[in-house]
């Protein structure tokens, strides 16, 4: 009789595992459409290592990728800013039009530390329909004496009214 519970406990386990386990889970994230927002793009032209805060200099990516397979939206700003939030660079002077899962890639050159270890992006979008919005994010890199650093930071949208 002991064993009939146990193999009864192990096909609930099994059973359990197969149901949730092709599941993803991501706490943070709803799926909600939307027709424009103002995105907040963490960047680092530079971070610090060792006691003595050596900065390390890194090529900074903006990448924004339109994620609707459907849609095309339009890009209206993009603004690079420093540290203490002085504008250093507007990079469109008209809208980009970003097809249906098209991207577009900004670079900052590692030489170009002006943005600091707090720069950032602003970048707004908009579309005529609900579409799925794009993801925007950072992608920073940077060697140093046979030392390599890679990372990313992600957008997110921000409330400017």
């Amino acid at each position: 009789m002991k064993k009939n519970y146990h193999f009864a406990y192990f096909i609930i386990l099994v059973l359990s595992i197969c149901f949730f386990l092709p599941l993803p889970v991501y706490a943070d994230e709803k799926i909600e459409l939307s027709d424009g927002q103002t995105i907040y793009v963490p960047a680092y032209s530079h971070i610090y290592s060792g006691n003595r805060e050596q900065p390390f200099l890194l090529t900074v990516t903006l990448s924004i990728r339109n994620i609707d397979p459907k849609h095309q939206i339009k890009i209206t700003v993009i603004d690079y800013y420093e540290t203490q939030g002085k504008l250093l660079k507007k990079y469109l002077e008209k809208p980009a039009i970003l097809n249906p899962l098209g991207s577009l890639r900004y670079i900052i050159p590692e030489r170009d530390k002006a943005g600091g270890s707090g720069a950032n992006f602003i970048v707004e979008w908009k579309s005529d329909k609900f579409v799925n919005p794009p993801i925007v994010e950072s992608i920073m890199i940077g060697t140093q004496s046979k030392q390599g650093v890679s990372f990313t930071s992600r957008g997110r949208t921000i409330i400017t009214k």
